[in-house]
């Protein structure tokens, strides 16, 4: 009697997490794909350039001035649908935006609440998976679930005045407003004619060798996702505040990050460029927070990394996370103030922890099929 296809050797855990460890994975998520428009990247750039230093710069000039930060994450809405028609993007950046405010409002109450520390990584845990379900089935697109988990991340922080929850989420909205109206003053300079790329073969995947398949996404694929990123977020949070990090919820944001897909050997690209690019910018931050800067320094020096991650993340993500950590750094910064050899190193042990976890736990909650598409993948790779 021939054995049952899940006792197969390409098919155990074992078997794919040699796959996953191979060489290979790291040659592939090192490799330099051609984006579709760099024209379009950079414009994107651009406007969400523009619209963080408007806000930000206007919140830093008026009694509000330590709203500033939350500003510029409402901005980050100008990043999605960058191929769209003109008024198709208007809607999506307006989703993007409703993607911004809800998760800053709905943490920022909670922590008015006064809810402990792990009760508020949980429940950051909680928001990244509805986060990453709403992602997927509104189509968002690039870059993810992650740009809308980063800005709930910055609601965690306690406060008692309940005028604070409303003034992060009238901030944020006016982040989200800049964003849309520069969109609609300046959409018309990005080449409309541009096809938009196509869903890659596994989520980050830097390259996909000829006779792979991938998977089909069954309709079950967002709520399953759900899951997926909500308690490998609450994993990895977890992991980092019992080892006593200054920044737990850095490391959630890395594990979903490797997670932004159901496929195994873009997991692992994804890893390996995070953690590789992440080394390469927190020096960079490092650098730059080392000198003490201004405001005004350190808001320019984000719209700069702004517009030089979008140019480069197209070539390859690791590419991106060269100038995307020391932005989010500075963007932080902006909002509170830290040391910057602590954010700086922190950053790296989160981001490495995460990406671990995030390898993990795709790994373990991985279907047959996903495990033989790694082994086809890894076979076609050599």
């Amino acid at each position: 009697m021939p054995r049952h296809q899940s006792d197969t050797p390409s098919g155990s855990h074992r078997h794919s997490l040699r796959q996953l460890a191979a060489p290979a994975r790291l040659r592939e998520s090192l490799a330099i794909n051609r984006p579709p428009s760099v024209r379009n990247a950079a414009i994107a750039g651009v406007q969400v350039a523009l619209a963080v230093v408007l806000v930000a710069g206007a919140l830093h000039h008026s009694p509000w001035d330590y709203m500033a930060g939350f500003g510029g994450l409402g901005a980050l809405a100008a990043l999605f649908g960058r191929f769209a028609p003109i008024a198709q993007r208007r809607r999506i950046v307006l989703t993007a935006g409703g993607l911004l405010v809800m998760p800053v409002a709905l943490l920022s109450l909670l922590a008015w609440t006064g809810l402990p520390p792990v009760a508020m990584l949980l429940a950051l845990a909680a928001v990244s998976g509805l986060l990453a379900s709403l992602a997927h089935r509104t189509q968002m697109g690039a870059p993810g679930a992650v740009i809308f988990i980063f800005a709930a991340s910055a609601a965690l922080g306690p406060f008692q005045d309940p005028l604070v929850l409303l003034e992060r989420t009238l901030a944020t909205a006016l982040g989200v407003a800049a964003a849309w109206l520069l969109c609609l003053l300046t959409d018309q300079l990005r080449d409309l004619n541009v096809v938009p790329p196509a869903p890659p073969t596994a989520p980050g995947s830097t390259m996909a060798p000829a006779g792979t398949h991938t998977p089909p996404l069954t309709p079950g694929y967002a709520p399953m996702q759900a899951l997926r990123v909500a308690l490998c977020a609450a994993l990895a949070a977890l992991l980092a505040h019992a080892a006593g990090w200054s920044h737990p919820a850095w490391a959630a944001i890395g594990a979903v990050a490797v997670m932004q897909g159901a496929h195994l050997p873009g997991t692992v690209h994804r890893a390996w460029q995070r953690t590789l690019g992440t080394m390469a910018g927190a020096c960079i931050a490092w650098a730059i927070l080392s000198f003490s800067p201004s405001f005004w320094t350190l808001l320019l020096a984000v719209a700069v990394l702004q517009i030089l991650t979008e140019m480069v993340i197209g070539f390859n993500y690791a590419l991106g996370q060269i100038f995307v950590t020391p932005m989010a750094l500075l963007m932080t910064t902006l909002a509170s103030h830290g040391e910057a050899a602590d954010m700086a190193i922190s950053r790296i042990y989160d981001t490495t922890l995460g990406a671990a976890v995030g390898i993990a736990l795709a790994l373990a909650l991985s279907s047959l099929a996903e495990r033989m598409h790694l082994a086809r993948h890894h076979g076609a790779g050599h």
